[in-house]
């Protein structure tokens, strides 16, 4: 009999297989590096390439876009739910609840055949922008702003925000940082995904499991917690004190290190030209400034690279986008690889039911409860 294998939080075991992604060699997706995705697609191709397996036609990507665009819409007992929930609820609770209502106004939600499942993966990704968007400004007491169906899911997003027209280098910023967020393996949330599939239950449900996985801070919150210190600090000189104190305490400091990349992480060496040219643009040099020696210090002291959540964080406080905004921003990228693995997994599937190593009392007998003493 072999040997069980136990290794706490899974670390080096392979828990099953894909064709979707891989972080062996650096990022890809479908085997593309995300170095040519991210510098020559747009979301809407990345996500097409990501739920079907190759990159589309111009036809194939302008009728994919079509879709996104015609599903870009809210049933209006939404938008009254979304208006209802108490201001002070945080956005990824609202994203949560967003995910399994959405299921309820969806005439395929109990339907998890291929065609069904693809159908409602492009309605969940048109509709969380618009759950995000709305919540955002009806908690504001403003108006909400319908989405252009003829723009970018990125345009919308900025659009939706800010009811004035973006400019076309924010858009593009920000629908790198959707590439970039798209898909990574077996990470936690997708994990989550898989194995609420993998007991033939829906999309909506998967992707409501996954959402709640990707609230942590470990997982999907970090790019918000990089800004909790990054608005404190004002100079580098005072970054490399407080970073030096920091380590010191053995505190882990959000936005550096990774379970997988121990060289760095990719996308984080995509994001960071991006990062320069918005603090320049914005008057946010400050802020790059202490991030550059945060870095700087982090790798000279522990030899850590900084990791996607680094750079995303600071380029949304850039784009002036709110803070609780940016984990539910991962939310509406991630949703193309969450439906991309429920789909393969339940084209192969076996239920995921792992063992646990069990550390209680050994075996004993019940005692009747007058024989038991204090």
């Amino acid at each position: 009999m072999n040997e069980t294998i136990y290794r706490p939080g899974l670390e080096g075991i392979v828990a099953g297989q894909t064709s979707i992604s891989s972080i062996a060699d650096g990022l890809r997706y479908r085997g593309y590096p995300i170095e040519q995705l991210a510098q020559h697609s747009s979301f809407e191709e990345v996500a097409y390439l990501v739920l079907h397996g190759e990159l589309p036609t111009q036809g194939q990507l302008d009728q994919f876009r079509n879709q996104i665009g015609q599903a870009m819409e809210l049933p209006e007992e939404i938008t009254a739910t979304l208006r209802s929930i108490p201001p002070g609820v945080p956005m990824m609770d609202v994203m949560r609840t967003g995910a399994s209502l959405l299921g309820h106004w969806d005439e395929q939600a109990q339907d998890i055949s291929t065609e069904a499942t693809l159908a409602k993966a492009v309605r969940l990704v048109a509709r969380l922008p618009l759950v995000m968007c709305y919540r955002h400004r009806l908690r504001q007491g403003q108006q909400v702003v319908p989405p252009r169906k003829d723009q970018s899911l990125a345009y919308n997003i900025l659009w939706m925000l800010r009811d004035q027209e973006p400019q076309p280098d924010h858009v593009r910023a920000l629908d790198v940082t959707l590439i970039l967020y798209v898909e990574h393996e077996f990470n936690a949330s997708t994990f989550t995904a898989r194995v609420v599939a993998s007991t033939l239950s829906d999309l909506h449900s998967a992707v409501t499991a996954a959402i709640g996985a990707l609230k942590g801070p470990l997982h999907g919150g970090a790019n918000e917690r990089v800004l909790d210190y990054l608005l404190k600090l004002r100079s580098p000189e005072e970054a490399a004190q407080w970073v030096g104190q920091a380590l010191q305490r053995k505190e882990r400091i959000m936005g550096f290190g990774h379970r997988v990349y121990r060289t760095g992480d990719p996308r984080a060496a995509i994001l960071a030209p991006y990062c320069e040219q918005l603090a320049a643009q914005t008057g946010n040099q400050p802020m790059e400034a202490v991030a550059a020696r945060i870095e700087q210090e982090v790798r000279q002291q522990k030899n850590i690279p900084p990791n996607v959540d680094y750079p995303a964080g600071r380029l949304y406080y850039y784009l002036g986008l709110a803070v609780d905004l940016y984990t539910p921003l991962f939310v509406i990228s991630r949703t193309v690889g969450w439906s991309a693995h429920v789909l393969e997994q339940q084209a192969a599937n076996r239920l995921i039911r792992p063992r646990a190593r069990y550390v209680g009392a050994q075996p004993r007998d019940y005692v009747p409860l007058e024989q038991r003493r204090e």
